[in-house]
């Protein structure tokens, strides 16, 4: 990882985002306490003091989340260093997290489950906790994708180890939401892994937004970050479906996996412009098409951000920056179109089929009256037709740099603002070089300009498998069967006597293996050897990844003298619970909060056995009939019996007050 110290502007930036989270707990911490005791308190002074106390700590709040947007729309720092005239990108911010001491609880763990000696397992879980740290200050570039991506698979071997079904072993993981600042707190790992899902596609935005624009290999690269975030949000969505925070919820990600789609086909277009666009029929209707498509995306992407729940949690500049996108983009291929219609008339030796055909494409529809072969034809109405282009390109500008200078964060971004305003004038210049004296008669409306592609933009699904990992805690043995999900007897000591040059039984199984076809009048059987009975080591040597030739060998190399192995039984378990994503299980009420939900025990058949099904979450307690809580989204759910409210140490929350 990075330095954490060094004083880089987006070490900067990532330091007041870690401090602006700290405030917003604080604050959040007040709210609910005051919002406890106006219900509690009968007393009207006291009343009209909290009441205008809360007004205070809503101020604040409401002052929090402007800033920690602005950090969010603080574009320039993770731009090319290079001088560029490009609207700038967006990138996402990474997610902050509290540290985590995995110490005590996963030595306790070794030594309770696996019975092993838990010192001898130190520099393994140094190592985790030191890769976890690392990934905290990830270099902006594929090795600091590398190694998120390796934290992200080494916590899947951590999963199965130590994580059990049944029970958490009481390590807690803190995160913050990367919109709102309200850290989200549970013992369970899947929120360890879907923040470092979010970090990897964050880490990927960043690595687009980086790229020189300039270049053909920079863009390239640029469109390639784009898609790849792209895809690790969408693997997000797909797989941990409920996360407990907004910035992971599936609106949201949904909203973000067509923005960076949105983003990649914005760097197409200026990849296929870089080199210059031929002011050439044919080629100015390919362009007119393309850059109608990336108006066309941003507008969708403007939509979705303008729709609920997504609206409340969005950074608001964002949803403006898609807009002016969407208008910018819309005007250049009006633009575009006004100057094939301006400066391209039909010559003799022109085909006429095919300029006709290509002028077709890019409308939906042509005006009343007009027919796209006679406009090809009539120098009036090409004039006419290409300068109701170029109004309907000013007025796009124009909302452009209204809406622009609107926002506040927008209007500081220079770049933005030099962008909007050339391509203004250079739309303002060109219908100045029209004639103007048949204006009275220009009564024609410029029909919308269809979008098309010729390139595909899609996600591209992260390749975990180009990333190698070894188990940290490779010598507790082979996963499938040394798990947190299996039980196993404290290792046993026997002694073998060859009898015969026979052992009393035979072994099968991979690694490790096991004992079978036991002779119950053998030596073996009398010292307290079992049929099934697993082998993990002989006379002092661990063999848990040994087969079967290698342990037969190390069994006979004692020759006749009496060995010692030592052996573990698998012991009976109940049947572990199906285990969903995130903080979904059962039937749960669907919510995004930061209060623990309780699960409905009724449900459960009484007949059968079954582990109690634990909470995900931390923050509290609630009962399924109550939608309102700190960072909940609305969800009906019918039916739904009374549930005992079970309290946690870590409630901080009112349960029914809203985030802002």
């Amino acid at each position: 990882g990075c330095n954490p110290l060094a004083e880089t502007g987006r070490s900067k930036l990532q330091n007041q985002r870690a401090v602006l989270n700290q405030q917003i707990l604080r604050a959040v911490r007040m709210r609910a306490g005051a919002e406890n005791l106006l219900r509690a308190t009968t007393n009207n002074k006291v009343r009209e003091q909290v009441l205008l106390e809360l007004s205070f700590v809503n101020s604040d709040l409401q002052i929090l989340k402007e800033e920690l947007e602005g950090l969010n729309i603080s574009v320039e720092v993770y731009q090319n260093a290079e001088e560029t005239f490009s609207i700038p990108l967006v990138p996402l911010g990474l997610k902050e997290t509290k540290d985590v001491d995995f110490t005590l609880p996963l030595k306790d763990f070794i030594l309770e489950h696996y019975s092993q000696d838990s010192s001898e397992y130190e520099d393994e879980i140094a190592d985790l906790m030191d890769l976890r740290q690392a990934c905290r200050t990830p270099s902006r570039d594929e090795a600091g994708i590398e190694m998120l991506i390796s934290y992200f698979l080494q916590l899947g071997y951590v999963e199965n180890r130590f994580f059990p079904p049944t029970r958490h072993i009481g390590v807690l993981f803190t995160w913050y939401d990367s919109f709102t600042g309200v850290p989200v707190c549970q013992q369970n790992l899947l929120l360890e892994k879907a923040s470092v899902l979010f970090n990897i596609g964050a880490l990927y935005t960043q690595i687009g937004t980086r790229c020189n624009r300039q270049t053909q290999a920079g863009l390239e690269k640029a469109v390639d970050a784009f898609q790849k975030a792209a895809g690790v949000l969408s693997y997000l969505k797909e797989t941990f479906t409920h996360t407990p925070s907004y910035d992971m919820s599936p609106a949201m990600l949904n909203v973000l996996v067509k923005m960076m789609l949105a983003q990649a086909r914005e760097c197409v277009f200026e990849h296929i412009g870089l080199s210059g666009i031929r002011n050439e029929f044919f080629t100015l209707v390919k362009m007119t098409q393309e850059v109608a498509k990336v108006g066309e995306v941003y507008m969708l992407v403007n939509t979705a951000m303008n729709q609920e729940p997504v609206k409340e949690n969005i950074p608001y500049s964002w949803s403006k920056l898609a807009q002016i996108k969407s208008d910018h983009y819309k005007a250049l291929a009006h633009y575009f179109t006004a100057t094939i219609l301006c400066d391209h008339e039909l010559q003799p030796g022109d085909d006429e089929d095919q300029q006709e055909k290509a002028l077709s494409q890019l409308y939906d529809y042509v005006p009343e009256g007009l027919m796209v072969l006679a406009v090809l034809k009539d120098k009036v109405q090409r004039k006419q037709l290409g300068k109701a282009h170029l109004r309907k390109a000013i007025v796009y500008h124009e909302e452009a740099l209204r809406v622009c200078g609107l926002c506040k964060k927008l209007r500081n971004i220079e770049v933005l603002q030099e962008v909007l305003t050339a391509a203004h004038k250079r739309s303002l210049l060109k219908y100045a070089q029209q004639e103007t004296e048949d204006d009275f008669l220009s009564l024609i409306q410029a029909p919308d300009i269809l979008p098309k592609t010729e390139h595909k933009i899609e996600t591209i699904a992260p390749q975990f498998s180009k990333v190698k990992v070894k188990d940290f805690f490779h010598k507790l043995g082979p996963l499938t069967v040394f798990s947190a999900k299996q039980r196993w007897t404290a290792p046993r000591t026997i002694c073998l006597h060859h009898e015969a040059g026979e052992l009393g039984f035979s072994l099968k199984g991979g690694s490790p293996v096991q004992v079978y076809c036991l002779d119950p009048v053998c030596s073996a059987a009398s010292a307290g050897l079992k049929e099934g009975d697993y082998i993990v080591s002989v006379g002092g040597i661990d063999c848990k990844w040994l087969g079967v030739s290698e342990v037969l060998e190390k069994l006979k190399s004692g020759g006749k003298q009496p060995m010692e192995i030592e052996v573990i039984s698998c012991q009976d378990t109940a049947a572990s619970l199906h285990s969903k994503s995130a903080t979904y299980s059962m039937g749960m009420q669907k919510t995004y909060s930061l209060i623990c939900l309780a699960m409905d025990e009724d449900k459960i058949d009484e007949t059968k056995k079954a582990p109690l099904k634990l909470p995900f979450l931390s923050w509290g307690a609630k009962n399924r009939q109550k939608a309102a809580s700190t960072l909940c989204l609305p969800s009906a759910v019918a039916g739904s019996s009374q549930v005992k409210k079970k309290l946690s140490p870590f409630t901080l929350f009112n349960t029914e007050s809203s985030l802002y």
